[in-house]
């Protein structure tokens, strides 16, 4: 699916706007419900694209091209369609049938949860959660208090806007327009039938369902890198060009090292983006036709993300040296687009798991 130049424009726009700074304006967010930007994942049945994983991820890196922020509350905003396959079949349609569903939420259990006739009584606070201010559904997990001694059950619970409060703490350096707040609930009752556990049976056929949830992550994730550094190089082979004619007369070492890297770093980088779509691509078939995605392609999966991710952040760690004081300031684009990078890539997911210390 594409998105119009139009759009491109505005959200370009906004992110450049001050005084819009860390929001999205009521017209993008208008564009983003019809163009059912938040439901890839959807079912046809509830109104969405239900696209499959490779053709969601250029939509991803399409829209993290645009605009990091932009990129980032599409793939999360999206990624909550997956709980309209675990949330029982009765519910899922008054969650995920209308216009503006969209999920926002944390996969942390930071909640406890006391069982009440009916259902649960949950009280909890969670970080990051993105898309918070305009989300028509909270989903968090909590664990369920029980017997002293035994190990608590954990659960996930899918909160209304009205038994949530917003925290507005989200303070990166990057994605900044993501909204990504804590949220917290103080004894919200919770009924039975908007609880879930992500790991049962889902209730809809579409493959994404059954689809892992770690590689699921981690190619959406990459596929957002991947946006957000194309930009970077656009951006840096434009601010080359600007830079050509006055350089060569004054620092003709300095443009032609930069424009050497950049030629060098451009093909590293289609060649790792290259090696991701491939990967994913095949491996989605196989998992498609056979109904599994064994151990081996999923390692397969987390590595050619992880070094995707990782190829994107070196990229900008070799140009963004060469382009001088202008590229400090924090209101350039191009700051803006590598904070953006830096905070994406940040991600436990796409960290390979050789970079933690082990106790």
């Amino acid at each position: 699916m594409s998105i119009p130049d139009k759009i491109v424009c505005e959200v370009r726009e906004n992110a450049n706007n001050k005084d819009n700074a860390g929001t999205l304006t009521p017209q993008i967010l208008a564009y983003m419900y019809e163009a059912k930007l938040f439901k890839l994942f959807v079912p046809k049945d509830l109104e969405g694209l239900m696209l499959p994983l490779p053709e969601a991820l250029r939509v991803f890196e399409r829209a993290a091209w645009i605009d990091g922020s932009f990129g980032w509350l599409v793939t999360i905003g999206s990624g909550g369609g997956f709980f309209s396959a675990t949330l029982p079949p009765e519910v899922s349609p008054l969650l995920f049938g209308h216009a503006k569903a969209v999920v926002a939420g944390s996969g942390h259990p930071n909640g406890i949860a006391r069982r009440v006739e009916g259902g649960y009584e949950v009280s909890g606070q969670w970080k990051y959660c993105s898309g918070s201010t305009y989300a028509s559904l909270f989903t968090a997990n909590g664990r369920i208090e029980g017997e002293p001694g035994t190990e608590p059950e954990i659960r996930s619970f899918a909160f209304l806007p009205e038994q949530v409060t917003v925290i507005p703490d989200w303070n990166s350096f990057g994605l900044k327009a993501t909204e990504s707040h804590s949220i917290s609930v103080k004894k919200a009752f919770v009924p039975t039938e908007r609880t879930f556990n992500i790991m049962s049976v889902p209730h809809y056929d579409d493959p994404i369902f059954r689809y892992p949830f770690l590689p699921f992550a981690q190619t959406s994730f990459t596929a957002v890198c991947l946006g957000i550094c194309r930009h970077f190089l656009e951006e840096a082979r434009s601010f080359a060009a600007l830079r050509q004619e006055e350089w060569t007369q004054t620092r003709p070492l300095r443009i032609a090292a930069l424009l050497h890297i950049l030629e060098e770093q451009e093909a590293y980088f289609e060649a790792a983006a290259s090696r991701f779509y491939e990967t994913v691509e095949r491996t989605w078939a196989d998992f498609v036709s056979s109904g599994q995605l064994p151990e081996q392609d999923e390692r397969e999966v987390g590595r050619c993300s992880q070094e995707a991710a990782s190829v994107s952040l070196s990229c900008a760690h070799a140009i963004f040296p060469q382009l001088g004081m202008a590229a400090l300031m924090e209101d350039s684009l191009i700051n803006r687009i590598w904070r953006d990078l830096h905070t994406v890539t940040q991600h436990s997911v796409l960290v390979p798991e050789a970079y933690f210390i082990r106790e």
